[in-house]
């Protein structure tokens, strides 16, 4: 009973400063019964501290629900056995495709284009009708998907899936539309594939447009072997596309006067096999789809790997409980310049280069005098593009040591995925520039071009060193407009240091401000730090739009044909072409989708700046 008592007479002295605000306010009149004590004043600022809201507590922009357990997975019957078997699936079929890849690129084995192709179509038609069925039944069953991650699958990565897609259903057509030239002497499968690839394309576009950020909750071991088939499916259609183009590409010509690759374009298009060489198309405009489908096939390369990263993410998020906590960030450009016009000028100079050194390539017969003065170009220019870059990363990382901002502390599978793909792609580039950078330093790098070329291996080194930094720190700090938050609330009713009590006087009881607008109003600190982290902000900005178009022109040259490695015989004729090809075709792949990945980070990076 006494501590009933206790209780109560310690809630009546706790709230009463606050009786005494309201009845102050009631009346009016600035009396001494409305002026707060010491005692009071201390009670009334402590009982506020109590339940102020600091940025490093929201670190997301809505209020955890009490009914739902924190952010995880929740325990399950058979989780782990379902996860085994997602994997299993997962690995066999990534296996089997690689055997079938492999197989179908080797001439010696006895396994041809049209038994890989009729293995994809299986893959396509299975993970469509998965996908259907998780449209149709899992989606619309009650409780299936309460919960919903708001970071994965955000507006620019959805937006670049779409139109990957659309590029890759038009080279869809553009094969039916040649392959179907051939059909009085070649296999119909070669149609089929194609246009069953169209359709997956449409129903895998639309499924991760519309549930990328799903958490699901019901038939959960399901799912996840359906994301796991998803992914391991794009992964397939993906070795097949960088294989089939990557051997015919760098296929050595039959004469031996010269063992790399003169003409990678005009060899894979005339490469293309349709049966035997008495094999014609039954009309002449088949040329035109070839080398029209060529063009697209990266976009069809990036649309199988930003697919294949959105299953992860929904793989990582079945059975999560979160929530949906999509933060309001928009995209301006406002008082940002410097950056996106130098971007677009080195963007615009190196396309410009990257045309004459394909034409110099393609068209330049025997002329080594022209390859040379094209490859002259290609090194110069790639060499100042890595220089400005690492330049640029370096203000971006100073940036960061005077940055106050805190560090994300909160596991998410998407930032994670993020971090591992860039650092894991990066490899690829790694792998090509000491490679190069071994021959050149054994060959003592003779001659101008081999060392423009030695130059550029040691900038990309340093360039994706420093662009990995800038990057990762970059995607676990706090977004700035967390920093500018308040982090002490006054009580607008308290009078400050140094001031009477005239603010409460009758005369300005009209116009009393709401706690809100007062609480600004008093934060001095707040104007004064206002400039300096404007200025920040648009320094990280300008070095984020600049990154993020230079990697854009370096994602172009390799992706549409470019090959300085293979032109410039140094390295071919240190390691020998069989090996030095499959030391590019295996790294370029995965240095072309860092470039590319690195653009979405770059502007994730962008908008949280």
């Amino acid at each position: 009973m006494r501590q009933t008592e206790q209780g109560a007479s310690h809630d009546s002295f706790v709230n009463r400063p606050q009786t005494k605000r309201r009845m102050c306010l009631k009346t009016g009149n600035p009396s001494e019964p409305c002026r707060m004590t010491a005692k009071d004043q201390e009670t009334e600022e402590v009982h506020l501290s109590n339940n102020i809201i600091v940025p490093s507590q929201v670190e997301s922009a809505c209020e955890p629900d009490p009914d739902i357990p924190p952010t995880g997975v929740l325990k399950e019957t058979g989780r782990n056995w379902g996860w085994i078997l997602s994997g299993i699936i997962c690995m066999n079929v990534l296996i089997l495709g690689c055997v079938l890849v492999s197989g179908s690129a080797n001439d010696e084995v006895n396994i041809g284009s049209t038994d890989l192709q009729i293995f994809l179509i299986v893959l396509l038609l299975l993970t469509s009708v998965w996908m259907v069925y998780y449209l149709i039944h899992t989606v619309r069953k009650e409780n299936a998907v309460d919960f919903k991650d708001g970071r994965a699958g955000p507006i620019w990565l959805r937006g670049g899936l779409v139109l990957f897609g659309l590029l890759s259903i038009l080279m869809d057509i553009f094969k039916i539309a040649s392959y179907a030239g051939y059909l009085q002497c070649d296999s119909a499968v070669k149609v089929a594939f194609p246009a069953v690839q169209l359709v997956f394309v449409l129903v895998q576009t639309y499924f991760l447009w519309m549930h990328a950020k799903d958490c699901v909750q019901l038939q959960r071991n399901f799912t996840r072997c359906g994301l796991m088939l998803t992914l391991s499916t794009n992964l397939v259609v993906w070795m097949t596309a960088v294989t089939e183009e990557s051997v015919n590409h760098d296929a050595a010509p039959e004469s031996p006067s010269n063992i790399t690759q003169i003409s990678g374009r005009s060899l894979y298009i005339n490469k293309t096999g349709y049966g035997d060489e008495a094999c014609t198309c039954s009309y002449t405009s088949c040329s035109i789809f070839k080398e029209a489908y060529y063009y697209l096939y990266p976009f069809n390369i990036e649309y199988s790997l930003f697919a294949s990263a959105m299953a992860y993410i929904m793989w990582k998020n079945v059975g999560r409980v979160t929530e949906e906590c999509d933060a309001k960030i928009k995209f301006r450009l406002k008082s940002i310049i410097i950056g996106p016009v130098a971007g677009i000028l080195l963007l615009v100079s190196g396309l410009a280069t990257f045309v004459l050194y394909e034409m110099a390539m393609v068209n330049g017969g025997g002329d080594d005098d022209q390859k040379d003065k094209a490859l002259f170009m290609h090194f110069v220019m790639n060499i100042v593009i890595a220089t400005l870059m690492s330049v640029s990363t370096v203000i971006g990382c100073a940036i960061y040591k005077v940055d106050h901002r805190g560090h994300v502390s909160e596991k998410n599978p998407t930032r994670s995925l993020d971090v591992g793909l860039l650092i894991g792609t990066s490899l690829g580039q790694f792998i090509i520039s000491y490679f190069t950078i071994v021959a050149m330093a054994a060959t003592g790098a003779e001659g101008y071009l081999n060392r423009l070329n030695l130059a550029w291996a040691v900038l990309m080194v340093i360039q994706i060193g420093l662009q990995n930094f800038f990057i990762i720190e970059g995607l676990h700090r706090e977004p700035f407009h967390e920093v500018q938050a308040a982090t002490v609330i006054q009580n607008p009713y308290v009078p400050q240091p140094g001031e009477e009590g005239s603010n409460f006087d009758g005369s300005d009881k009209d116009t009393m401000p709401c706690p809100a607008v007062a609480s600004h109003s008093l934060h001095g600190h707040t104007t004064e730090h206002k400039p300096k982290l404007l200025w920040k902000r648009r320094i990280l900005k300008e070095v984020c739009a600049f990154l993020l178009l230079g990697n854009i022109i370096l994602w172009i040259m390799p992706a549409f044909g470019a090959r300085p490695q293979l032109d410039l015989d140094t390295e071919t004729e240190f390691y020998k072409l069989n090996m030095w090809a499959a030391i590019v075709n295996i790294g370029l792949p995965f240095g072309i989708f860092y470039r590319m990945h690195s653009v979405a980070s770059l502007f994730e990076v962008f908008l949280t700046s």
